[in-house]
C-alpha cells in the first residue's frame, strides 16, 4: 500500500511540472503560445534566384530577407526572434513541392512565403492539409477564396482585378483620345499559369463592354527576339498589349515594338511595372502604363529601403519589387503578432483567425490598409496606375477598383 501511494504522489509531481512546463511555454517549435519560448519562430520561403522570373524573384526575395532581420533588430516578436528558411527554387513546380514538404515536416516551420502561380497553385491542397498560413507572390484570384484556399491570403488585388482595371483605363484612354468606337485588346503573356492566370475574367470583362476578344500571344521562354509575336498582334489591330509577364521579356517586346515601328499603348500588370523595366527598356519605356499595387515612395517604403542602404543590401536597383517583398513578408508576421499578442498558442489555425478578424493591416502607405475575412483573401481590391514619364513611374490614376 505504501509503494503504491509513492508512486502515485511521483505522478501528480510529475503532471505539475509538465503543467508549470506548458504555462512558461517550454514546447518545441513556434507551437508555445504567448511569446515566452526562446524558441525561434520558423518562416519558411521558396525564392526564384536562378529561374525564369529571377530578374523580379531576386529583389523581391532580398525585400523578405531584409524584413526579417530588420524585424529581429526591433526585438523580434515579444523578444523572440524569427527565422527565415529559405532556398531557391529555380521556378520549378516538383522543385517547390520538395522544399515546402521538408521545411513543414523537418524543419517545422510555422507558415510559409511562396512565389509562383503555377507551384503555390500545385500547393494548395498540402496548404490546406497542413493548416499552414501561405502568402504567396503570386495573386492569381483561385487563391484568394478561403472556402476553396483557406489558408491562401493575397497581398495585392488579383491579377484578374489589376487587368480589369487596367481595361477600364484604357477604355477611358481610348475614348479621351477622341477616338470613335472601341480599341482592339491583345495580350502578350508569360507562357506558364502565372501567363494565363486572369485572361478568362479579363476576356469575360472586355466582351461585355462589346470589345472584340483579345488575341492572345504567349512569349517563348528564353526568346531573345518578340517580332513575330508582336508582328501577330499589329496584324489582328491591338490598339493595347497587356503584359502579363516580368520586367526582361516585357522590355524586350517594348524594344522590338519600336524596332518594327508599331504605336501601341502597352499596359505592364504588376510583375513588369517596375524599375527593371525601365532600366533594360531605356528611352523606349517611355509612356508604358503600369497596375502598381507597392508604393516605394511612402513612409513603409522608405522604412525598407533606408534598411536597405544602411546594410549594402544589393538589390539591383529595383526599389518597387525589393519593397513589395518586404511588405508581403511583414503582412504574414503580422498575424503573427496578433496571436502573440493576445497570448494564444501559435498554430496556424490561431494565425489565420488572427489574419482573418485583426481589421486592416497598416503597411504605411505602401499600399492602402490591408484587411482579410472569413470569406475573402483578396486583402486588398484597388490600386493606382502609373506611367513611365522620364525615367519614373509616376501615378496618373486615383485608386481605381476592378467591381
Amino acid at each position: 500500500m505504501r509503494k503504491r501511494r509513492r508512486t502515485f504522489g511521483w505522478l501528480i509531481a510529475l503532471a505539475l511540472f509538465a503543467t508549470l512546463l506548458a504555462a512558461c511555454g517550454g514546447g518545441a517549435g513556434g507551437g508555445a503560445g504567448g511569446g515566452a519560448s526562446s524558441e525561434p519562430i520558423k518562416v519558411g520561403a521558396i525564392f526564384d534566384l536562378t529561374g525564369a522570373t529571377a530578374d523580379v524573384g531576386t529583389p523581391y526575395s532580398r525585400g523578405q530577407t531584409a524584413f526579417i532581420e530588420w524585424k529581429n533588430e526591433q526585438g523580434g516578436i515579444n523578444g523572440r526572434r524569427l527565422q527565415l528558411i529559405s532556398e531557391d527554387y529555380a521556378y520549378q513546380v516538383p522543385r517547390a513541392e520538395e522544399l515546402y514538404t521538408r521545411f513543414v515536416t523537418q524543419d517545422k516551420v510555422l507558415v510559409f512565403s511562396g512565389w509562383g502561380t503555377g507551384d503555390t497553385e500545385a500547393l494548395r491542397p498540402k496548404i490546406t492539409e497542413d493548416k499552414i498560413p501561405f502568402i504567396s507572390a503570386s495573386y492569381s484570384a483561385t487563391l484568394a477564396n478561403p472556402a476553396e484556399t483557406p489558408y491562401n491570403f493575397l497581398v495585392a488585388p488579383t491579377y484578374s482585378d489589376q487587368l480589369i482595371i487596367a481595361m477600364k483605363w484604357a477604355i477611358d484612354d481610348w475614348k479621351a483620345k477622341g477616338n470613335s468606337g472601341l480599341p482592339k485588346f491583345g495580350y502578350l503573356i508569360n507562357d506558364s499559369p502565372f501567363g494565363r492566370s486572369p485572361l478568362a475574367d479579363g476576356t469575360a470583362f472586355a466582351t461585355s463592354q462589346g470589345i472584340e476578344t483579345p488575341l492572345e500571344v504567349p512569349s517563348p521562354r528564353g526568346a531573345t527576339d518578340l517580332t513575330p509575336q508582336l508582328t501577330q498582334l499589329r496584324d489582328y489591330g491591338a490598339n493595347y498589349i497587356f503584359l502579363q509577364n516580368v520586367s526582361s521579356p516585357a522590355a524586350l517586346a517594348i524594344k522590338n515594338a519600336k524596332s518594327l515601328g508599331y504605336d501601341v499603348q502597352f499596359v505592364c500588370l504588376n510583375w513588369c511595372a517596375n524599375e527593371i523595366l525601365i532600366n533594360q527598356a531605356g528611352a523606349d519605356a517611355e509612356g508604358v502604363v503600369g497596375t502598381v499595387p507597392f508604393n516605394h515612395e511612402s513612409e513603409g517604403g522608405k522604412i525598407a529601403l533606408d534598411y536597405a542602404r544602411q546594410k549594402n543590401i544589393d538589390y539591383g536597383g529595383a526599389d518597387s519589387t525589393f519593397v513589395q517583398g518586404w511588405t508581403a513578408m511583414s503582412i504574414l508576421v503580422a498575424g503573427i503578432e496578433k496571436v502573440v499578442a493576445d497570448g494564444k498558442p501559435l498554430t496556424g489555425e490561431n494565425i489565420k483567425a488572427a489574419l482573418e478578424t485583426m481589421g486592416p493591416i497598416d503597411t504605411k502607405g505602401v499600399t492602402p490598409p490591408v484587411q482579410f475575412s472569413a470569406t475573402d483573401h483578396a486583402g486588398l481590391k484597388a490600386l493606382k496606375l502609373f506611367r513611365v514619364e522620364n525615367g519614373r513611374w509616376v501615378p496618373i490614376t486615383d485608386f481605381i477598383s476592378a467591381r
